[in-house]
């Protein structure tokens, strides 16, 4: 590497940022236009067709939580061995870990495929929205390799310093999702089909520009004939578990809060809480970025076994998250009514239910960035046993808890406050685990 990138430099707020304000902007424009995708969708099918949307996001978590656990992972194995100097073999594993991803790419896609209308026909759905849900994961499924590859290359970008040009193909995707959104539904009359075939396309062009980037060899990583190595498979698996880990209990806990809302509320309820969760992944997003963005330097910083920058990283990282929590707690509070305007008029029932709810769950956004940072940063220290005991007991132990406790004492209203407890009990065991192994570490 050259001795004027990024991980040679002084850890400085000023420098952190330089890298991680582009993958920030990513996953926030990333996270703007699925709320976009839902705005289309809500305005000019109807509430009906959000509601299937949210029904189908467990199935699609579950059909890419393996792909998100092999590019979490493998980016970390890869930059601690260009880390340790190993440039070459790590170009190897890379290769090898996007043919991987391929093979599971095709083989999640034919399950899916196999099973949606079985796990459709025992929801109890009415016959519009089972026929929503059927219609827009199928035309969805048709694009799982490419979403796939995006998934990896967008994180192989950030590791390879082209940070800038993932955003630029992140917005460029998402600006071609929300013109052909308007241009299959509204122009075409594609109904909820338009939605999933632009949203395919949208995600398609990260892939497409990381084939070509990576083919080049001017690239910090790029394409060489791959070594098969199961030990590099396993040790991406074993790091990036946490992130499958929260994909797929991500997709269980979804089911929960929509089958508790169906048995508590109705098919409104479940468009409420697609509202809610577009407005926690937009606040979420910001802690995402900058958890991916910093990720590189954590694993670069720990194969060098430069304590003393790690440590410096580790507690600008605490302060800058500490700063984006109360930003966001204010603004999603001040803005609750002009944001479910925006997916719901406040004459529909799902309009009151919305409002409710975003106010109570945007409690959790004071917890989830320590959370998600926490996660993510034993992924990148390739300690993936404490990452994914964070991940799963946040994301599943604790809201499988608040889900059947709450909602017994509290009816609707536990329902909503499911989502702070569980984060506040998993911010309790994030700051154990830090003091833990801040000697190990070094941080």
């Amino acid at each position: 590497m050259e001795d004027s990138n990024v991980y040679v430099k002084p850890v400085t707020l000023k420098n952190i940022l330089q890298f991680a304000v582009p993958t920030i902007a990513m996953t926030v424009f990333m996270s703007f236009y699925t709320m976009v995708d839902g705005l289309f969708v809500s305005n000019l099918i109807g509430t009906s067709a959000l509601s299937a949307i949210n029904l189908t996001a467990p199935i699609i978590q579950l059909v890419t939580a393996i792909s998100t656990m092999l590019a979490t992972g493998g980016s970390a194995v890869i930059m601690k061995k260009m880390g340790e100097q190993k440039r070459e073999e790590a170009k190897e594993d890379f290769t090898f870990l996007i043919l991987v991803n391929v093979f599971v790419g095709f083989v999640m896609c034919l399950l899916g495929y196999l099973l949606m209308d079985r796990i459709f026909a025992g929801m109890n759905l009415s016959a519009d929205v089972a026929g929503y849900c059927v219609e827009y994961l199928s035309r969805y499924l048709l694009f799982t390799v490419p979403i796939l590859l995006m998934n990896n290359f967008t994180l192989y970008m950030i590791a390879s310093e082209k940070a800038t040009l993932s955003l630029v193909c992140s917005v460029t995707g998402g600006v071609l999702n929300m013109v052909l959104d308007w241009v299959f539904i509204a122009g075409f009359h594609m109904g909820i089909s338009g939605a999933a075939i632009a949203t395919g396309l949208g995600y398609s062009v990260t892939a497409v520009v990381g084939l070509v980037v990576f083919s080049r060899k001017k690239s910090l990583l790029h394409f060489k004939k791959p070594v098969c190595r199961m030990r590099v498979l396993m040790n991406a698996a074993t790091n990036g578990c946490s992130e499958m880990a929260t994909a797929l209990v991500t997709g269980i806990i979804t089911m929960m809060f929509n089958w508790t809302m169906l048995h508590y509320v109705g098919e409104d309820g479940v468009a409420a809480v697609t509202i809610i969760m577009y407005v926690l992944m937009f606040a979420s997003s910001l802690y995402t970025g900058y958890s991916y963005g910093v990720a590189p330097m954590l694993s670069y910083y720990y194969g060098e076994q430069n304590h003393e920058k790690l440590k410096k990283l580790v507690a600008v990282s605490m302060r800058v998250i500490a700063v984006i929590s109360v930003v966001t707690v204010v603004l999603s509070f001040i803005m609750t009514r002009p944001l479910v305007s925006i997916f719901a008029r406040p004459d529909n029932p799902v309009y009151d239910l919305a409002v409710t709810g975003n106010r109570i769950c945007t409690i959790a956004l004071f917890f989830i960035g320590f959370n998600i940072f926490a996660s993510g940063m034993f992924t990148a220290l390739s300690n993936g046993v404490v990452s994914a005991v964070l991940a799963f007991s946040r994301s599943f132990v604790f809201m499988l808890v608040t889900m059947i406790v709450l909602p017994l004492l509290l009816g609707v209203n536990g329902i909503w406050l499911a989502t702070p407890a569980a984060e506040l009990m998993a911010l309790v065991l994030s700051a154990v685990m830090l003091f833990k192994y801040r000697r190990r570490y070094g941080y």
